[in-house]
């Protein structure tokens, strides 16, 4: 049985600063919880209708299975933001690509959603050579979290193919072969957006849900309309660039003119 379309099309990303056992870990784990309440907040009195919660501070991430006080740390902030956004669509990603981790996260907290950034085939990044472990992630996600989507990343960000494939076919195949309920379309890099063309041919293809995950500005997010929705976050801050707090008012912004687009 396919899973039902996602509950939301505008999906916020709270990016979490360095968490215990990271390099620039600053020793507060009660601020960071904080933080991430704020951030959950601000996102629901923007009209946003998502959140993503991940480890973007972690950086350099663990190329397989992170630590145990990383899960413990983000299952802290993850049910902070829960309290702080009641009425948000609740997604986990644990980079670069733990996904039991993101599950047993989702359970604990009855999270809807982990993002996964290899899901399927392989992918070369700064961690190495990631393979993506569709086969056990699906059977761990119908003993842990049955109610969970798997939102999956198409030629992920910051990473290259290890053969030549055309992204439409491994498009078609995360969704058909690997199970995904929603792909997920990037740019080269964080805050880098994809090709349109690119983002066209994916949304005509796939029987799931596309997403734009990627460069989406409050100036160009009507140029999205192929896609089911967003995932914005360096639009989100201040200062245009990820891993800093969500500002309210650039969070507002983006939500209007995502309501003025898609109206």
């Amino acid at each position: 049985m396919s899973a039902p379309p996602p509950a939301a099309a505008l999906v916020g990303v709270i990016h979490l600063p360095p968490l215990p056992h990271s390099p620039r870990f600053g020793g507060d784990v009660s601020a960071i919880v904080a933080a991430t309440a704020r951030d959950a907040s601000r996102l629901q009195q923007a009209g946003f209708e998502g959140m993503i919660i991940e480890n973007f501070g972690d950086a350099p991430f663990a190329p397989a299975q992170v630590d145990a006080v990383v899960v413990a740390a983000m299952t802290r902030c993850v049910l902070a933001a829960k309290a702080a956004a009641p009425h948000l669509f609740l997604g986990v990603n644990v980079l670069r690509n733990d996904a039991h981790s993101a599950l047993a996260i989702a359970a604990a907290c009855g999270a809807q959603m982990v993002r996964i950034n290899v899901h399927i085939g392989a992918r070369v990044t700064d961690q190495g050579i990631v393979q993506g472990r569709a086969y056990d992630t699906v059977r761990r996600r119908a003993q842990l979290a049955p109610q969970c989507q798997l939102w999956c990343d198409v030629a992920v960000k910051h990473s290259a193919a290890l053969a030549r494939r055309e992204v439409v076919e491994e498009a078609e195949e995360t969704a058909a072969r690997g199970l995904a309920d929603a792909l997920l379309v990037t740019g080269w890099g964080t805050g880098h957006a994809p090709a349109s063309e690119r983002v066209e041919a994916i949304a005509a293809a796939a029987a799931v849900p596309v997403y734009v995950a990627s460069g989406a500005t409050a100036a160009t997010v009507a140029g999205w309309g192929a896609a089911h929705g967003v995932i914005v976050g360096s639009a989100l801050r201040a200062d245009g660039r990820a891993g800093g707090p969500i500002d309210a008012a650039e969070a507002q912004r983006f939500a209007a003119a995502w309501r003025k687009a898609r109206a």
